[in-house]
């Protein structure tokens, strides 16, 4: 889960087309903080983790009081306006989104279960409550498979022929054919297959990140869901880490460390 932090927090200045669309830039600055992807990953991890072993509506439930309690707490981290506006409804409803909010917040889905279907199941419910566009659904089941599978000791060619197989997505571009025309666009179709592709050509955790910020497009997402798959694939370098840790509140910080701890045990 630091790793898709991370990714938002490295990306997050290049938002909105302003990548330098070059893997060479600083790592970290000043302003290079979380937004809403890093609160609603803590937020799905904290709820995921409540409720192992319960029943899909109990899952569903914990979900929608997770996000709505921490969107509360960071009412300004830059919500989408269809989300922003779930977060304040009294009875929220899913609302037939397929944008890449839903692949952003599911890294913990990846980690936390025993099986692939399981995985894909729990990553289904986790969009289901407000992406719950067949796209939408498709991004988050995507995302946490290829973290599910990266930590079970898959190889990128036996990972990329399952995504490809079992999502349809075109994985034959490479990030050097996508870089010049990518623009920012945040839905899943447009997000996830860019952020496996640039997973895929990374040679190490970081490599992975300024890959993906060098392509562009909603940089911090990209980043974001690229990144929780690369610490699933290479780990994480403790300096990176340790810049996350610096940037992050206490209350997320512990949430963060509560999940280290349940993976650790569960090993």
């Amino acid at each position: 889960m630091y790793g898709a932090i991370a990714g938002d927090m490295i990306g997050a200045p290049y938002e909105f087309d302003m990548s330098p669309k070059v893997k060479e830039f600083p790592l970290f600055s000043r302003d290079s903080q979380f937004t809403d992807d890093s609160v609603m990953t803590v937020a799905v991890a904290e709820a995921l983790m409540d409720t192992i072993g319960q029943a899909d509506t109990e899952i569903k439930a914990a979900l929608i009081r997770s996000m709505k309690k921490w969107g509360a707490k960071y009412p300004d981290a830059g919500y989408g306006n269809m989300f922003y506006q779930w977060l304040h409804a009294k009875d929220p409803k899913p609302y037939g989104s397929y944008g890449n909010g839903s692949a952003m917040r599911v890294s913990s889905a990846g980690w936390l279960y025993d099986t692939l279907a399981q995985t894909r199941h729990i990553a289904r419910l986790t969009a289901e409550v407000t992406h719950n566009h067949p796209e939408g659904i498709k991004g988050a089941e995507a995302t946490a498979s290829v973290i599910y599978l990266s930590r079970m000791g898959l190889s990128k060619k036996e990972i990329k022929a399952y995504i490809v197989r079992a999502f349809g997505y075109n994985l034959s571009r490479t990030c050097d054919e996508i870089r010049p025309g990518y623009y920012h666009i945040e839905t899943c179709p447009k997000t996830v297959p860019e952020a496996i592709t640039a997973f895929m050509e990374g040679m190490d955790f970081e490599d992975v990140i300024r890959t993906a910020v060098s392509l562009g497009g909603d940089c911090d997402t990209l980043t974001c869901i690229a990144g929780g798959m690369a610490e699933a694939f290479y780990g994480m370098p403790d300096s990176i880490k340790a810049e996350v840790r610096n940037r992050l509140p206490d209350d997320m910080l512990m949430v963060c460390e509560r999940f280290t701890e349940e993976i650790r045990n569960r090993k």
